[in-house]
């Protein structure tokens, strides 16, 4: 599971990074999906025991 952890880690790292991006941007839509990203993320991670 440890990879697995690393992975959900990274790619929340990564997505709040676009998000910020996307919303310095302007860029309502981009900022919504990554938001989305997040969300599906965190849940995947909950689902999976996953402690954030």
């Amino acid at each position: 599971m440890g990879e697995f952890t690393t992975t959900i880690g990274h790619r929340l790292d990564q997505a709040y990074k676009n998000l910020q991006e996307a919303r310095s941007a302007g860029d309502d839509y981009l900022a919504d999906t990554f938001a989305a990203e997040i969300e599906d993320l965190r849940r995947l991670a909950t689902d999976n025991g996953v402690s954030l």
